[in-house]
């Protein structure tokens, strides 16, 4: 008798599907960015979640391309569909995901706002959230 794998904890695609993954195990909750990077990726501020780089398999990759977004890390987007997926350390064991790309239902929530120094000036945060002006998140 052969093993299976277990069940994923949660799913996610791009919009066409040439991209696909499967999470096997603890996310972070949700943390959303509005640094100058997301703004020009996303269009808008960018939602993340993180898990350990041995938790996440890639199901497809058809699509998968890597951006060079700075020295320390890149961006992984879908060249079929545009979808923006993944940030990525260069340094680290962890891989964000945009929350958006998860299969619903996700079962995170979103805690914070990081770089809200950089946010659009075109829309407010009024949440209630923590907030903090750079990336130090005291968790």
């Amino acid at each position: 008798m052969s093993e299976t794998s277990p069940a994923p904890r949660a799913a996610g695609r791009c919009l066409c599907g040439a991209v696909a993954y499967e999470i096997h195990g603890p996310m972070r909750d949700v943390i959303s960015c509005h640094c100058g990077q997301c703004l020009h990726t996303h269009g808008h501020f960018a939602s993340y979640t993180n898990v350990r780089r041995k938790d996440m398999s890639l199901t497809e990759t058809r699509g998968l391309t890597w951006y060079e977004s700075s020295r320390v890390a890149r961006r992984g987007f879908c060249g079929a569909c545009g979808a923006s997926l993944f940030y990525e350390r260069r340094e680290g064991d962890t891989i964000s995901i945009a929350a958006g790309t998860l299969d619903s239902p996700t079962n995170l929530k979103t805690v914070a706002h990081i770089f809200v120094a950089d946010k659009g000036d075109y829309y407010e945060i009024a949440d209630g959230l923590k907030s903090y002006p750079a990336s130090q998140i005291k968790a």
